[in-house]
C-alpha cells in the first residue's frame, strides 16, 4: 500500500463505529452464546480501530462503554443520532453563528433532535434557545453524515434547514454558547468548523438563489476510502 492510500483517522474513526454498530445491533437480537461472543469479538475488534484514530480511551473502556450501551431487540438496533442545524440569515444578508461553548469553534445553531417535535420545530427551538434569535424556517438545504464529512467523532445525520430571522435579539446560552453573532460571508470567525463545507452553499441560500439540498452521494463501496463515489 502507498502512503498516499493509507486510510484516514476518519476512515478507521468510520470503520470502527460501522463495525461496533454492527456487533451492538446483533447483541441486541441474540441470545445464542456461541453469536454473542463472536459479537463481542468484533467490539474488541472495532476498539482497536478505533485507538488508531486518535481515540483517548483505551480498548478496554470502549468496550466497555460499548456493552453497557446495547438494548433489547428494536430498541437496541445501532443508528445514527440526528441533529438539526440552522442557516439563519438576516436583512444584511449575514449568518448567525454560535461559538460553541465545547470547543470555543464556531458554527451555525444546531442540536439534537427532540422526541415529540418535528425536525423544522426543533430548529426554530434551537436558534431561540442558543441565540436569543427568533426565525421563520423557509426549507431544507442539506442532509449529511456529520462522521463522514468530519464534523463529529460520532455517528450522526445532520438535517440542515434555511431560515430567516423575524425577532428577538442576540444572547448567547450560558452552557452552551461562548458568544453568537451575524457575520458576513468575507469576515467570519477564524476558529468556523470546516467553512469550505458549507459557508458558500449557505450564503447562495440567503441571498435567495436556487440552492439544491445537498447530500453525500453513494459510495462504491460504502467502505471505499475517502470520498470515493459511484461514476455517473
Amino acid at each position: 500500500m502507498e502512503p498516499s492510500d493509507a486510510p484516514s483517522e476518519r476512515d478507521l474513526l468510520r470503520w470502527s463505529e460501522a463495525l461496533a454498530a454492527i456487533a451492538r445491533t446483533g447483541l441486541a437480537f441474540s441470545d445464542v452464546v456461541y453469536e454473542r461472543e463472536r459479537f463481542e469479538e468484533v467490539l474488541h475488534v472495532a476498539a482497536d480501530i478505533r485507538e488508531r484514530a486518535g481515540s483517548p480511551f483505551d480498548t478496554e473502556t470502549l468496550v466497555g462503554d460499548w456493552l453497557e450501551s446495547v438494548g433489547s431487540g428494536v430498541p437496541g438496533y445501532v443508528t445514527p443520532k440526528v441533529t438539526v442545524g440552522a442557516v439563519v440569515g438576516n436583512d444584511d444578508g449575514e449568518i448567525l453563528l454560535v461559538q460553541r461553548a465545547d470547543s470555543g469553534h464556531w458554527l451555525f445553531p444546531t442540536g439534537w433532535a427532540d422526541v415529540g417535535y418535528s425536525a423544522s420545530e426543533v430548529v426554530v427551538k434551537e436558534v431561540r434557545e442558543e441565540t436569543g434569535i427568533e426565525c421563520e424556517v423557509i426549507r431544507p438545504v442539506a442532509i449529511l453524515d456529520g462522521l463522514r464529512l468530519g464534523f463529529t467523532g460520532i455517528p450522526l445525520y445532520s438535517l440542515v434547514f434555511h431560515c430567516q430571522m423575524t425577532g428577538g435579539s442576540l444572547a448567547p446560552h450560558p452552557m452552551e454558547c461562548l458568544d453568537v453573532g451575524f457575520f458576513a460571508e468575507g469576515g467570519l470567525p477564524e476558529d468556523t468548523i470546516l467553512p469550505d463545507e458549507w459557508v458558500a452553499h449557505s450564503f447562495a441560500a440567503i441571498r435567495g438563489e436556487p440552492v439544491e439540498v445537498r447530500f453525500d452521494p453513494p459510495r462504491t463501496p460504502p467502505w471505499a476510502g475517502g470520498d470515493q463515489v459511484e461514476d455517473a
